[in-house]
């Protein structure tokens, strides 16, 4: 006898044998109980999953000598020739060789006379989303409105291109991917009625490379069974999926996350000396840094399809280099796969988006710059050895115009080291300095653009439940800060915070004894200007809006 593949052999004979697709068989054995048969049914849905088996048992359901059944006999002659195709009133048609109108035509003509014997005459079109546009219209009629004996089965891989004229005639049911836990139990069952050893470790890698396909993932565990004689190692089974192995992706990630951009150089050569498709490794690491993150995020070893001793290896990485750093290594790989993937030269593109990856721990990250320019960190955690340069003084704007516009100024150095930065010295010592800083440490921690302003003006003092903000004669840059309501309310906020309610402040320029500034907001224009969107506006163009104007004027505010 000739041998049958795996694939073949345990095709599902009956619903209670489809994998993973639990809510389409219950609707459909539900409406084979009940006898709600519907005159037309899609099935939707990735290669593998099931659509063609389920659609040749609901055939058998149909027309079996005990039904309409929920799941039929397997045993009488109609259920028998269905199984072998040889049942005359079922027909299964590829539409790749029927995509002509004139082909259609002929084949709705015999469908409108009675089945030969069955029940139902049962018409499966296979991949229907091949159908030509003209096609699809000389089967409308059919399907709307068909004989009381037919009944049509439409499969297709891309639901996204059968016209919407089909689609409302049609029962629709997508069929999902496996699981890969699933489908490892299923290997699993397999495995042991055809007397296969296989690990359950390599049972995940299978399942894992068959992408939720159920026939792609059979199909594998024949090919490794065919090529360990009934016996499949872990090792056979990362070598005949194509992959590089756990250790390769354990050196390159490693590499990554510590900035060694010459060990990654050196693993792209590996890859390349070995042979190995690039493109295809590169896909493994993808999902093997996405197991990194998982791990990082709190799931045990035990979860991720890899052998223990990796998996165990791959969680005390995934701990040192943390889940923020592997989150944006995926998302900067991610960005890169389809250039890799379309690229003609493979190798050289993965190199590229590897070396660009391994730069990430040299960067700084924008949450410490925003929260006040901590220096550059590794994966681990390491500072650099070199310290920040101090920061440069930002000049002052020139005089503020008449219109309402953005100066156009220096850009401020973000210093390297969080805090409040000393403030400038003073011809005169402050009596309550130590108050003075805990309020400018108070403002930094609200917010740093304000502490900063506060931090370069000329001198600070307090005197009398009184703070003098001293500023060089025409210098606006800190009395347009002041000017928006949000800086103004953190400000007082956080004297109220160091010296207690009712604190008082004033702006001054240096030699000026004037009165202090008026805190209240203006009752016109301020109510405008304190807007979010305005704020977040200036804040971002580091500009200033001193008119409101009207729609008419048409000019911009």
């Amino acid at each position: 006898m000739t041998y049958q593949v795996l694939a073949r052999k345990w095709r599902p004979q009956d619903f209670s044998s489809v994998v993973g697709q639990e809510s389409t068989v219950t609707a459909l054995r539900n409406a084979l109980q009940e006898g709600r048969i519907a005159q037309a049914y899609l099935f939707s849905g990735i290669r593998g999953v099931g659509k063609t088996s389920v659609a040749r048992v609901l055939a058998k359901s149909l027309n079996c000598e005990n039904g309409p059944a929920a799941d039929p006999c397997n045993n009488c002659p109609t259920c028998t020739e269905i199984t072998s195709g040889a049942d005359l009133d079922v027909l299964e048609v590829d539409a790749a060789t029927y995509s002509k109108v004139e082909q259609v035509r002929e084949l709705t003509e015999s469908l409108k006379y009675g089945p030969a014997r069955d029940r139902y005459k049962v018409v499966v079109i296979d991949e229907i989303h091949r159908l030509s546009r003209q096609a699809f219209d000389a089967l409308l009629k059919i399907v709307e409105e068909p004989p009381p004996h037919l009944v049509f089965i439409f499969a297709t891989t891309e639901v996204d291109t059968v016209p919407a004229t089909v689609l409302s005639r049609c029962q629709e049911f997508h069929f999902r991917r496996v699981r890969p836990a699933l489908l490892a139990a299923h290997l699993r069952m397999l495995a042991e009625k055809e007397e296969i050893e296989a690990s359950d470790t390599a049972l995940r890698l299978i399942s894992r490379a068959g992408e939720g396909s159920v026939r792609d993932s059979v199909a594998l565990l024949d090919q490794l069974a065919t090529f360990g004689s009934g016996k499949i190692a872990d090792e056979d089974a990362a070598k005949i999926l194509g992959g590089v192995g756990a250790t390769v992706h354990f050196r390159l990630l490693s590499s990554i996350v510590e900035g060694l951009s010459q060990e990654v150089a050196a693993v792209v050569d590996e890859i390349e000396q070995e042979g190995w498709d690039p493109r295809h490794v590169f896909g493994e690491f993808l999902s093997y840094c996405r197991d990194a993150l998982h791990l990082a995020l709190g799931a045990e070893p035990a979860d991720i399809e890899l052998p223990e001793e990796d998996a165990t290896q791959l969680a005390g990485l995934a701990k040192e280099a943390g889940y923020e750093n592997l989150l944006r290594l995926l998302h900067q790989l991610l960005g890169s796969e389809s250039s890799v993937r379309r690229s003609e030269a493979g190798t050289l593109a993965v190199e590229i988006a590897w070396l660009r990856a391994a730069e990430l721990p040299k960067l700084t990250r924008i949450e410490e710059v925003l929260a006040g320019g901590t220096p550059p960190r590794g994966a681990a955690g390491r500072p650099p050895e070199k310290s920040p340069e101090p920061p440069r003084r930002k000049p002052s704007p020139p005089p503020l115009k008449s219109a309402v516009e953005p100066i156009e100024q220096e850009a401020p150095v973000v210093e390297a080291e969080p805090g409040p930065v000393v403030t400038a010295p003073s011809d005169s010592a402050d009596p309550d300095d130590s108050r003075i800083q805990e309020f400018l440490v108070e403002v930094s921690r609200r917010r740093q653009p304000l502490a900063a302003h506060l931090q370069e003006s000329l001198r600070l003092t307090f005197e009398d439940g009184l703070l003098s903000i001293y500023t060089a004669p025409k210098d606006q840059w800190l009395a347009t800060a002041l000017a928006r309501g949000n800086n103004r309310k953190i400000l007082e906020e956080s004297l109220a915070t160091i010296w207690g309610e009712g604190t008082k402040w004033r702006l001054q320029e240096r030699g000026d004894l004037g009165p202090p500034v008026d805190t209240d907001p203006a009752p016109d224009d301020d109510e405008i200007l304190e807007h979010p969107f305005v704020q977040t506006a200036l804040d971002i163009f580091g500009g200033t809006a001193r008119a409101i104007k009207s729609d008419d004027s048409k000019e911009m505010p």
